[in-house]
């Protein structure tokens, strides 16, 4: 693995933890907000950003949760402030998750003046029934309504993200929520396959068999997604992710290793993640990967906080991360990219050869149909995006 102990870590994560309430298919730490547990979330926070400072330099910046648009006005201005007074504003691209039912126009002029420019607005249907079985706390209206609050505040990078195959939605409505999502002429949306993972109520209600799930309609729903969001000005780069062309300004930014064409408002933090990039993670239960380690927070609030009053990071664990394992993992998570990985790339980032060490899947991979060759670069075909989790399980070692 190529060294990169001497260069700044430009991405940064911050889990924000509380939400109004648990939605049903959430398997995130998260949990309900109390004023006094938030306050001292903050506090632990700037600490944890103190911290973690010297070794920062973003070039990317995502609050994710959690609902980070949960917190009021104050406990947001602290943030960003002792950011500013560490030096830590003023990256290319900074992100905030929003749920519509807590965007305001004085949070989104107070996000504008300290430099965030981008925010990911979880609506994942504009359906009311479906909101109420996923447990959302919003409207379809406050969908629209924020939409608008955050263009009046200069928002010109909007993501909408929804998901797909919720229990008892139908192709009408996802076509419906498809076109409806096209016309608010967002520049990126991401969209989810519905995941049943343990501890949360949509599983539970799965396995008392309350519902069943057709696997059928939610490749169906794929497919629709790929063709609505393709008619609509996007354009695919990730399995779930696509995004539109500028309204002004080059339609693509270079990947700086490759000169492979990447849409210029695709999200570059994420981008960073599926190319190998380090990354700082702060906040209760988030993850860092950081001069080949990985290291893992307390999901646990309180201790969390605890934790960073006696002066100390909350890493509940650490771990070294051999560079053939760590290379594994960084062509898992590439194959995620249409572009999937040149050749060249890949052995500039991890120091391996991606056909000697792993010529036997890769063979396996082509023969199935999910992946080919091409211009020296490796990549899953359309059928194999679809099946992306299984190919990637190929590579980790």
């Amino acid at each position: 693995m190529l060294s990169m102990a001497s260069a700044p870590v430009t991405s940064l994560y911050i889990h924000v933890p509380f939400c109004a309430q648990k939605c049903a298919y959430c398997a995130f730490y998260s949990e309900a907000s109390s004023g006094e547990l938030v306050n001292r979330y903050v506090a632990a926070l700037v600490l944890e950003l103190e911290i973690t400072a010297r070794e920062l330099k973003p070039m990317t910046i995502f609050f994710g949760g959690g609902t980070p648009s949960i917190l009021n006005l104050r406990q947001w201005e602290t943030i960003l402030r002792a950011m500013e007074k560490l030096n830590l504003l003023g990256a290319e691209e900074f992100s905030i998750e929003c749920n519509p039912a807590t965007v305001s126009a004085d949070k989104a002029k107070l996000f504008r003046d300290f430099g965030i420019n981008r925010i990911s607005m979880g609506v994942q249907s504009l359906d009311e029934k479906l909101l109420d079985r996923l447990g959302r706390i919003h409207s379809r209206e406050q969908v629209f309504k924020s939409f608008d609050i955050l263009r009046h505040a200069g928002f010109d990078n909007l993501n909408l993200d929804l998901m797909f195959a919720i229990p008892t939605q139908t192709m009408a409505i996802w076509r419906e929520t498809l076109h409806e999502a096209a016309a608010m002429q967002s520049e990126h949306l991401s969209s989810y396959e519905v995941i049943y993972e343990d501890d949360t109520p949509l599983f539970e209600q799965l396995q008392a068999k309350e519902f069943s799930v057709d696997e059928n309609l939610a490749c169906e729903m794929y497919e629709e997604l790929i063709g609505a969001a393709t008619n609509a000005g996007f354009r695919q780069y990730e399995i779930a992710n696509f995004a539109r062309a500028p309204r002004s300004g080059p339609e693509t930014s270079i990947n700086p290793l490759s000169q492979q064409p990447i849409p210029s408002l695709a999200c570059k933090h994420n981008v960073n993640y599926w190319r190998g990039g380090q990354f700082h993670g702060l906040g209760p239960s988030a993850t860092g990967y950081v001069q080949g380690v990985r290291t893992k927070n307390w999901a646990n609030t309180q201790l969390y906080c605890e934790q960073l009053e006696k002066g100390k990071r909350a890493i509940e664990s650490s771990e070294e991360l051999s560079p053939l394992r760590r290379a594994g993992e960084i062509a898992a998570f590439g194959l995620r990219l249409n572009a999937g990985w040149p050749m060249a790339d890949f052995q500039k980032v991890t120091g391996y050869d991606l056909r000697a060490n792993w010529s036997a899947e890769m063979a396996d991979l082509i023969q199935r149909g999910w992946a080919k060759i091409t211009d020296n670069r490796f990549h899953l075909t359309h059928q194999g995006l679809r099946f992306a989790d299984a190919a990637a399980e190929m590579f980790l070692r």
